[in-house]
């Protein structure tokens, strides 16, 4: 038996962390962008919507392309253009010049999170899927972590222009990687056949045509759209709004910001192994998949409600706590939602409905941002984001489970796809 199919999931991993390693630059360099270019919040809200809108407006299509086009081709210019867009925010200046970059960003990267669910979906067989992409979420995580030990160092040291320039660059470091080393698992060399028997131990798929319209009319397609509307705008706030909060309410500068913003993200590392391995050992243990993912969506909400109350938080580490479960909540449950599509679609519509969620999500997002702008603005608090925050993933699950009550299979080109019974 070969190990091939652990190396692929370390190399999405990589992919991951660079990722969310570009697109956190502007949330820590936040306050001292907002200083230096005369940037309001509610500004500052239209420049992160932005990054939103065009990564929803990207994931409208990129499931699809990915689905025609192969995982591995599909990955590699993604990654290769998120690289390029990063780097040019270096150019930046002004609110249009940081919009207009955040819009080149969120578009090259929106294939990214299709393409590894679809690269999940193609390596691993179902009991094994959970764990994989709450591994691969983990790998936002770390690229948050790095993002918020190495953008302030390289800002101080080298001038803010560099902590674009070097993270974007890294990037180019994966894309080398890539493009030798991902192939179908049938065509990959170190694949053993004992390997390739358990990759393909899933009943057999019957291959069929995909349209569009057979997914928006399916409740199993919009049970992981809905929570992605829902759960998706949360996530982008912990990630663009938590360095200002902290700098606001906690005079935490650029100087010290790293270590309050690594504890947060360490601890959601923590929640993203933890939520996709808990519903992985439920199966193990005999659980029903729809029993055991929909327990650890429900495990992983109650970690988000003491946010709730973190603006009235007094202490800064009291409230780097709230922040860091919220994240890890937030990682648990996305870990398992994204494996839903895993759950009731066929491989061959995987990417094109994480796709679509995805779009539903970011669209989310981008909507929230400007709300977000707009309350800090006027109340000069983050109680009402707070308060969303805290009831989102409730709403979202109940929605879940009004439209897949039973993660009943898709009905897919006239046949259900294998799923959970």
């Amino acid at each position: 038996m070969t190990r091939v199919r652990w190396w692929i999931l370390g190399l999405l991993f990589f992919s991951t962390t660079l990722n969310y390693l570009d697109r956190m630059v502007t949330g820590v360099l936040a306050p001292d962008i907002q200083r230096q270019y005369l940037i309001s919040d509610v500004q500052y809200g239209y420049i992160q919507s932005a990054f939103a809108f065009f990564y929803a407006f990207g994931q409208a299509f990129s499931g699809r392309l990915l689905d025609k086009i192969g995982t591995r081709i599909g990955y590699a210019l993604s990654l290769a253009a998120w690289s390029a867009a990063s780097m040019l925010h270096a150019v930046a200046r002004g609110f249009v010049g940081f919009r207009i970059m955040r819009a080149l960003l969120g578009l090259a990267e929106s294939p990214a999170f299709p393409a590894a669910a679809k690269a999940v979906a193609e390596w691993f067989p179902r009991r094994e899927r959970a764990f994989a992409f709450g591994f691969i979420n983990a790998g936002t995580n770390m690229g948050m972590i790095f993002a918020s030990a190495l953008v302030p160092w390289l800002t101080v040291h080298y001038g803010m222009p560099s902590a674009f320039v070097v993270t974007g660059a890294i990037g180019f470091v994966a894309l080398a990687l890539w493009i030798p080393i991902y192939k179908k698992p049938a065509d990959h060399p170190g694949v053993s056949a004992a390997e390739l028997a358990l990759i393909n131990s899933d009943p057999e798929e019957p291959p069929f045509k995909l349209h569009w319209l057979t997914l928006i009319r399916s409740r199993q397609t919009w049970a992981f759209a809905l929570g992605k509307f829902l759960t998706d705008p949360m996530w982008w706030f912990y990630m663009t709004w938590f360095p200002k909060y902290l700098n606001k309410n906690y005079g935490v500068d650029l100087l010290h910001i790293g270590l309050p913003l690594v504890a947060i993200y360490f601890i959601s590392d923590l929640g993203s192994v933890a939520g996709g391995w808990l519903s992985s050992a439920l199966i193990k243990r005999g659980w029903t998949v729809n029993l055991a993912r929909k327990t650890a969506l429900f495990v992983s909400l109650l970690f988000v409600l003491p946010i709730f109350f973190a603006e009235s938080i007094a202490s800064l580490w009291g409230a780097v706590l709230v922040l860091g479960l919220a994240t890890a909540a937030q990682q648990g449950f996305s870990s398992n939602l994204f494996t839903l599509v895993s759950d009731m679609f066929p491989r061959q519509a995987v990417a094109s409905v994480a796709g679509f969620g995805g779009m539903c999500g970011y669209f989310g997002a981008s909507l929230f941002q400007l709300v977000v702008g707009y309350s800090v603005e006027k109340h000069h608090n983050y109680a009402l984001p707070f308060l969303c925050a805290g009831s989102a993933y409730m709403i979202a699950l109940a929605l879940i489970h009004a439209l897949a009550p039973r993660l009943q299979p898709a009905t897919i080109g006239g046949n259900p796809a294998p799923g959970s019974k």
